[in-house]
């Protein structure tokens, strides 16, 4: 007798949160894909962030495949944490290189740019807050802490997931390493310009090796630099004679770069001031004249070019400067000092001691603490440029004072550049309060910095107000024994810039003494404050010894 036909039950379906917890997996698995995806090919610049730029095959992500199907067991385990701590390193090393791109047109040195996390911190606290920069901070020391742990727990993952498909795997990697091959051997390119075939991490561990070496081996070349002097032991007698019963004046206009006066974005603005100045200063006059000189940073690092114009050495990183503060090269303050000036430093920017200041032999040291300021902060900048010339003017050439070279950093042009304030009477600088009123007016800094337009157009209009402030100076107080020799620090970061930018920034000496001028006449330097296409250039530490030589 045949069973009677009985409704077999459909299988029950898997519980939501079971397919819930399928797909979150899933997704997180692919997510680790993409993050160790974008870790291998990634570019270090934000320009270079297209499409094109991650359709790439990483020869490095195709080795890994083929290791974690190698090896087996214990072995297996202790290459996922190697891979990961390895990938880890190198998602960091990629989001440093592509702030250190960003602001200074270089990448991350490992050894010495640890200590440039102080003043980056400062600059985003003037510019978002403190509150903004407390979690900024927070959330990298938490990237910087999680993400080799992370990356290893993404390998395995995929690890296992190789494994599990090991025929299909292993088809794929056989298939995208051939693909590799052929786009490699004929040069293949994305659209971005980039190659098809990637080794882009090799590549970027590579570079901050080459980094390390040279930094442990350019301690000992620096300091047998530092030891060829030719002024070293020339007496005071014998010292800058030209300049006698001269004040000289040598001041760094931040972020006065070739740019502000070449690139047509900024060039239009700036330029009509200097034109303008060069005919107002020819009125009370003062001639000048005017060059480039290439600087050893851009962007950020602003001590470095200083240290390199009054050392005569090329001082490019923070080991280089480390060295030269603790050593007895002979600058062209001690020059000034050896032959009699009073040497006078005023440092607006500076908050709090500066022990380093003893090596520039400065007679008096003054900062925002000690200038007489009772006004309002800039953002980032303590003190606006027409007060800090005001505080020269009082400070360093009060009626019967003595011959006096100091040294000033212009900082009213230092990012972020808003807000700006204005120029008002010599006589009613007073002691600063005039410009509380200002630091409130315009976009904030906040707001400034989220589009480019925005931030180039402050970007100028500090250039603009810094150097009117100085050419205002020289018009109201100067007479036949001021000098004046202002440059630029560095160009302002690529953000302003671009990426292909030189590193050259306008100098221009300005005196109403014919005399002064004619010592440089064989320089080669063009008429007016303003240097156009066709002016000499020079690497910033051949001025000393040139400046040494022609007053000598």
């Amino acid at each position: 007798m045949l069973a009677p036909d009985v409704e077999t039950p459909a299988p029950p379906s898997p519980p939501r949160r079971s397919r819930s917890r399928t797909v979150l997996v899933w997704a997180g698995t692919l997510l680790g894909a993409a993050v160790v995806l974008f870790t291998l090919v990634t570019p270090d610049r934000l320009t270079q962030y297209t499409l094109g730029a991650f359709l790439r095959i990483p020869i490095e992500g195709l080795l890994l495949v083929a290791l974690f199907l190698a090896v087996r067991g214990r072995a297996r385990t202790v290459v996922l944490w190697a891979a990961g701590i390895l990938l880890g390193a190198l998602f960091i090393i990629r989001l440093f290189n592509l702030g250190f791109y960003t602001a200074l047109a270089r990448p991350f040195d490992p050894v010495l740019d640890w200590v440039l996390l102080d003043p980056a911190y400062g600059l985003v606290k003037s510019s978002l807050g403190e509150s903004a920069a407390i979690v900024i901070t927070v959330i990298l020391s938490l990237v910087v802490l999680s993400v080799p742990v992370v990356m290893t727990l993404t390998l395995r993952r995929l690890a296992r997931l190789a494994v599990r498909h090991q025929v299909a795997t292993t088809r794929g990697t056989a298939i995208l390493a051939a693909a590799w091959a052929v786009f490699a051997v004929f040069d293949v390119q994305a659209a971005s310009g980039v190659p098809v075939a990637s080794d882009g991490a090799v590549g970027a561990l590579g570079t901050q090796v080459s980094l390390v070496r040279r930094d442990l081996d350019d301690g000992e070349k620096f300091g047998r630099q530092s030891q060829i002097d030719a002024f070293r032991d020339v007496p005071g007698s014998q010292l800058l004679t030209a300049l006698r019963g001269k004040d000289v004046l040598l001041t760094f206009v931040e972020s006065y770069g070739r740019d502000a006066v070449q690139n047509p974005q900024y060039a239009p603005q700036v330029n009509a001031v200097l034109d303008d100045g060069t005919k107002r200063l020819a009125a009370k006059g003062f001639q000048a004249r005017s060059a480039f000189l290439t600087s050893p940073i851009t962007g950020g690092g602003s001590w470095m070019a200083h240290e390199t114009l009054l050392s005569g050495l090329w001082v490019d990183n923070n080991q280089r400067s480390s060295s030269l503060l603790a050593g007895d090269r002979f600058t062209l303050n001690a020059a000034f000092r050896r032959g009699g000036w009073h040497v006078g430093g005023i440092m607006p920017a500076n908050d709090r001691d500066w022990p380093e200041g003893k090596f520039f032999q400065y007679h008096d040291l003054y900062d925002s603490r000690n200038m007489g300021y009772k006004g309002p902060k800039f953002s980032y900048v303590p003190v606006p440029d027409q007060f800090t010339l005001a505080a020269y003017q009082r400070l360093e050439r009060a009626p019967g004072h003595q011959p006096t070279f100091t040294e000033i950093p212009l900082v009213s042009s230092h990012a972020p550049w808003t807000p700006i304030p204005q120029l008002v009477g010599w006589d009613e600088v007073g002691d600063g309060t005039v410009y509380r009123s200002m630091s409130t007016e315009g976009d904030p800094p906040d707001s400034v910095i989220r589009t480019s337009e925005k931030i180039r157009t402050a970007y100028r209009n500090s250039i603009v107000y810094s150097l009117s402030s100085l050419i205002s100076y020289v018009e109201t107080y100067g007479d036949d024994n001021l000098v004046v020799v202002f440059l630029g620090d560095h160009q302002p970061s690529p953000v302003i810039v671009g990426d292909t930018a030189s590193h050259d920034v306008p100098i221009t000496i300005v005196a109403r003494d014919p005399a002064v001028l004619a010592k440089i006449s064989g320089w080669g330097w063009q008429d007016g404050l303003r240097p156009a296409d066709g002016a000499p250039v020079w690497r910033m530490d051949q001025f000393r010894d040139k400046f040494l030589t022609a007053y000598r």
